[in-house]
């Protein structure tokens, strides 16, 4: 009998835990993970991970799920085992009727250790080409056309020069980010059908809920200091985000919560953006924004009354200007000037924007309508455009596509490559030139009334609400002025 006890607790268990993936699908659910020559089996969750106790007689690893060859795996001293399994050949012949439409979810590559993730649609279009809209918190962005070949899918993201190229590889897409035109950066990306999240979930509950205003300070590597606002929404271990800095806001970012850690990412077609950071019970943030080319450190604290310097005061006309003129040819090629007749005895909203620009979309995407329904009270409205590219085809497809996305129906000219030295040389009544857009308010009389530089656009809440009130009663008193 002692011999028999001794024998039992000589035999110690301990538990294995890892993640059971595939190449072609990410994560895979309802994998059986059993220990061969046992009846114990144990299966992989949602997220792909499994759990499974295992004794010191216990040698491998069996997984297997239908469609996949069954791996076997020895059993170490280790404690954890990701996995990963191949499709079996004939399962990929028969996938011949992949179909594109649906939710996604996508992740950039963008250095070794780091993937930003990306929610999206493809939606039929009926009897035209399917579109993908892109998915950040509480906008639904139309990104561009999709066309699917029989190993392809390529997406045109004409808003940005930009295009993802994938391959199918089974039931998810392998591919690249990158410029039409071939120059830049490439970005390696890969897709799966939608969980229904973006963030990788771990399960670790948020300790903390970091809803609410704050003071965010930039810092560059050199130690220059930028000063933001941070906001944040937090419902459970999800989170909305957006920080504002004087050249504009960084628009709709999602994320995610877990212990005292969290993420957000957006993505629209343009560049890619990356959030992580961590938070102290006293309210304070600290973290960084990741990209391509590194990062950029942050600290926080949370302020209920957090702004940025007046928008208004930032960008100015030279001493001994009180007017603004320009002479910049329409895509048709006649000169358009603040002399011409259209904009005599009128208020001229001028804005310094480019189609390439995330909130110039914004702003365009106010300022048309409001145009539409102001014009007859005497305003008119010009759009400066510079541009990545000033070949005159070109400029003629930027512009036309930015007209009819928005339905502008005032007056778009185009003044050069989107420099912003370039732009202060080409306008030399401005006392520098700081972000795209800047908007100049003009009055009846010629003489510049205001200058706004960076847009808040809807993802801010109450500064887009803010702006929107005193663009509003500028106008208002300038047209009342006789």
């Amino acid at each position: 009998m002692l011999a028999l006890t001794t024998h039992l607790f000589s035999q110690s268990t301990r538990t294995i835990s890892g993640q059971v993936r595939s190449e072609e699908e990410g994560p895979l659910e309802g994998v059986a993970v059993a220990i061969k020559g046992t009846t114990t089996v144990s299966g992989s969750q949602p997220d792909g991970i499994y759990y499974i106790g295992v004794s010191d007689k216990d040698s491998v690893l069996v997984f297997s799920r239908a469609e996949f060859q069954t791996r076997e795996v020895k059993i170490s001293n280790a404690n954890a085992y990701n996995i990963v399994l191949q499709k079996e050949q004939s399962a990929i012949a028969n996938n011949i009727s992949f179909s594109a439409i649906g939710d996604w979810r996508g992740e950039f590559a963008i250095n070794a250790s780091t993937k930003v993730p990306f929610n999206f649609e493809i939606k039929s279009a009926g009897k035209g080409e399917p579109k993908i809209y892109f998915l950040n918190a509480d906008e639904r962005f139309e990104g561009g056309i999709v066309t699917q070949t029989k190993d392809s899918v390529i997406i045109k993201l004409d808003q940005f020069e930009n295009e993802l190229a994938f391959r199918i590889i089974g039931n998810a897409l392998e591919g690249v980010l990158r410029r039409q035109s071939g120059n830049g950066t490439v970005i390696t990306v890969r897709a799966n059908k939608s969980k229904g999240y973006r963030f990788d979930q771990t399960g670790v509950a948020p300790v903390g809920n970091i809803s609410g205003t704050y003071d965010i300070t930039f810092r560059t590597g050199n130690g220059t200091e930028e000063k933001s606002v941070g906001l944040f929404e937090q419902d459970g271990n999800k989170l909305k985000g957006t920080f504002l800095r004087i050249t504009g806001d960084s628009r709709y970012l999602e994320g995610y919560v877990e212990g005292n850690n969290f993420y957000l990412s957006s993505f629209i077609g343009s560049s890619l953006a990356y959030y992580k950071g961590s938070f102290s019970s006293d309210g304070k943030l600290t973290g960084e924004i990741v990209g391509v080319r590194g990062s950029q450190g942050f600290t926080g604290i949370q302020n209920d009354n957090a702004a940025l310097p007046d928008p208004y005061g930032l960008t100015l006309l030279k001493d001994g200007y009180k007017s603004f003129d320009f002479s910049f040819p329409d895509v048709n090629g006649n000169l358009v000037s603040l002399k011409d007749k259209k904009f005599k005895n009128k208020v001229v909203i001028i804005t310094i924007t480019g189609s390439w620009c995330p909130n110039c979309i914004d702003e365009a995407g106010f300022l048309a309508p409001w145009y539409k329904a102001n014009q007859k009270r005497g305003v008119e409205a010009i759009a400066i455009h510079y541009e990545r590219q000033t070949d005159t085809a070109f400029v003629r497809k930027v512009l036309t596509r930015f007209r009819k996305r928005f339905d502008i129906t005032f007056t778009q000219v185009i003044a050069g490559k989107a420099d912003k030295q370039y732009v202060a040389s080409s306008l030399p009544a401005l006392n520098t030139f700081l972000a795209f857009p800047t908007t100049i308010i003009v009055d009846k009389k010629g003489k510049v009334a205001k200058i706004h530089t960076g847009y808040s656009g809807p993802a801010t809440g109450k500064y887009y609400d803010e702006f929107v009130k005193e663009f509003n009663s500028e106008i208002d008193s300038l047209l009342a002025e006789r």
